[in-house]
């Protein structure tokens, strides 16, 4: 017990004096995760818009499908971007295996089902008649799916805060694409891995403390956004 309260010390006084190694993992977790986060809501808010607004054939089966993908592994999407980045598959030659952006964009697709499945729950809960009200004053359906999500901007944006946070805490995807390599894609996830596995407990313990204080602050923040 005194190692380990001990370690907790330490794990403070590395956070406290800024550590130039904890603080440079924590910056680069932080800069991957926003930027998937960022990059893959441009591309699944307005996916969720067109799929709520629009009526097709196997619309239910395909959001009961995206649902079902919250839950994806992270080592099914790492496994899957390894495949396709590697020398051997179809992207080999981007040479983007082991580099900050092959995590990016491991990350995008794993947080992808999320970002699309909310935004279609956050604007089912949108009033009809606003629909309604923007067709007749003849709004096209960019403009219609705009006009919606910026009535759902709330639940959207804590749609974002969930697939960050999901990104931010994943281990899959950062360790089988990133490689967890020193000073360059080690993020604070693998490394409280590896730390632990070495028996360095206070690095990985204050490399835990900033990630559940990162994870308070993201809850928070998503409780804010849905209470409005």
């Amino acid at each position: 017990m005194e190692e380990i309260w001990n370690g907790i010390l330490r794990a403070v006084e590395l956070i406290v004096t800024l550590n130039p190694e904890v603080m440079e993992i924590t910056a680069r977790s932080l800069f991957i995760s926003f930027t998937a986060a960022t990059l893959a809501a441009a591309i699944d808010i307005p996916l969720g818009g067109l799929i709520e607004l629009r009526e097709f054939r196997g619309k239910r089966a395909l959001v009961d499908l995206i649902q079902t993908l919250y839950g994806l592994p992270t080592v099914t999407v790492g496994l899957l971007v390894f495949l396709l980045l590697s020398r051997s598959g179809p992207f080999g030659s981007l040479e983007l295996l082991y580099t900050p952006t092959g995590m990016v964009i491991g990350q995008m697709i794993l947080i992808s089902p999320i970002l699309i499945g909310l935004t279609i729950s956050a604007l089912r809960g949108v009033s009809p008649h606003i629909r309604d009200t923007a067709i007749s004053l003849g709004a096209n359906e960019s403009q219609v799916i705009r006009t919606i999500i910026k009535e759902a901007r709330f639940a959207v944006i804590a749609a974002v805060l969930i697939g960050f946070g999901r990104a931010l805490s994943e281990v899959g995807v950062a360790m089988m694409i990133g490689g967890n390599i020193r000073d360059y894609t080690r993020v604070l996830t693998t490394s409280i891995a590896l730390q632990t596995s070495m028996g360095n407990l206070e690095t990985s313990m204050a490399l835990g403390i900033i990630l559940i204080g990162i994870s308070m602050i993201l809850n928070l923040s998503l409780s804010r956004f849905q209470g409005r």
